[in-house]
């Protein structure tokens, strides 16, 4: 990803540290992006937090120092992204590094891509 844009909703299990430290900033909980770049959160880690234990998830806001409130914040986010991936409101977008001349076929990619990962989060849930 492009440090001066934020990271694609629709791809947040292959954000890297960087993309969360984006997002966190983008919904208003930038104070935690040291923390969270110091302990390694990525976008697999974020996604796997929804398999977490009681324990996991104490231990987690421990670590972070994070307040409940914003751990509430953040996934009530989480959710809100793989909510918009299960109906299909995530814009697929040509990502900055890709050529022009690929858009047709990155877009058809990402769309398949998208298919399955939508059968994987509604087994999730």
């Amino acid at each position: 990803m492009s440090k001066d844009r934020p990271p694609e909703p629709l791809d947040f299990f292959i954000w890297t540290v960087e993309d969360v430290g984006l997002w966190l900033e983008e919904i208003n909980l930038g104070t935690y992006r040291p923390i969270f770049k110091e302990h390694g959160v990525n976008g697999e880690y974020l996604e796997g937090m929804s398999m977490f234990t009681t324990e996991q998830i104490l231990r987690f806001i421990r670590r972070c120092h994070m307040k409940w409130g914003d751990f509430i914040t953040l996934c009530k986010e989480l959710r809100r992204i793989k909510v918009a991936c299960l109906k299909g409101e995530q814009k697929v977008r040509r990502p900055w590094w890709a050529p022009s001349c690929l858009s047709i076929v990155f877009i058809k990619a990402a769309k398949r891509n998208r298919q399955a990962r939508v059968v994987s989060l509604k087994l999730e849930a």
